[in-house]
């Protein structure tokens, strides 16, 4: 996949001004209204564990005072996560984000593919954290859309919107395929997505020609997958991390004592 750079500047530029001025979001939202999306999000585009269930109507209850545009697609994921048979949501958790590329949540693939440009993107992430006194758990890629925003609701909003805006044509591929395939969880990327700028008609254009052609070695988008047997998840890029000094482990937000 080649990306013109004029548009990578101009994603970029955006997420500097992001780190560094107003925040521009699609819906209205406050800087404490998106850090509730972003967590209420974190939890429920995790896997589902017991505790997602058990912390489901603490949710509904924390989005309950939000714009209803960001509102009302969240609590309709946590409603068809509650309405079905936990074992089996947790198998289709499996197909939609494990099996296939197309429903990777791992920010920096759908943008650089699996190659070393993803290694450094990925060391990048890193960095954020690092830059904030954390350091994410080598369990996990740092560009899991789970922790970027645990990242950002818990410990720097700029930094994780940063992030999330460099990586944004990703971003709205998911939207795209959980809204084609009627997943449960397309409520959270919709929601997610109303956090960040509206895209213009550059923006669009440019998505729909990432649609056709995808990450490097691979088409991911809305059509051209042929019978989907080569559509397997993406390699695991976890960098050679060494733990910078006067860091500290980046915590679950579950197991923090209040945000930041």
């Amino acid at each position: 996949m080649l990306v013109p750079l004029k548009f990578l500047n101009k994603w970029r530029k955006r997420a500097e001004n992001a780190a560094e001025g107003r925040i521009d979001t699609a819906v209205p939202l406050t800087q404490d209204e998106i850090r509730t999306v972003w967590l209420a999000a974190s939890w429920l585009i995790g896997y589902p564990e017991d505790e997602l269930f058990d912390r489901i109507p603490a949710i509904t209850v924390l989005v309950a005072k939000l714009p209803t545009e960001v509102a009302k697609p969240l609590r309709e994921v946590a409603a068809a996560l509650t309405s079905r048979d936990q074992v089996e949501i947790r198998a289709d958790y499996v197909e939609t984000f494990d099996t296939r590329r197309r429903g990777c949540l791992y920010l920096t693939y759908f943008m650089n593919g699996d190659t070393r440009k993803r290694g450094m993107a990925l060391l990048e992430i890193k960095d954020a954290y690092r830059g904030a006194g954390l350091e994410v758990s080598d369990l996990e890629l740092p560009d899991h859309v789970s922790y970027v925003l645990e990242f950002g609701a818990g410990h720097d909003l700029r930094g994780a919107l940063a992030i999330l805006l460099k990586n944004r044509a990703g971003l709205e591929l998911l939207r795209l395929h959980l809204e084609e395939i009627g997943s449960p969880w397309a409520g959270v990327l919709i929601a997610l997505c109303a956090t960040l700028p509206p895209l213009d008609g550059d923006d669009i254009t440019e998505v729909q020609r990432l649609i056709t052609q995808g990450p490097e070695e691979e088409l991911v988008g809305l059509d051209g997958y042929g019978d989907g047997s080569l559509d397997m998840p993406p390699a695991d890029m976890t960098p050679y991390a060494v733990p910078a000094r006067g860091t500290s482990t980046f915590i679950p937000l579950h197991d923090v004592k209040g945000l930041q």
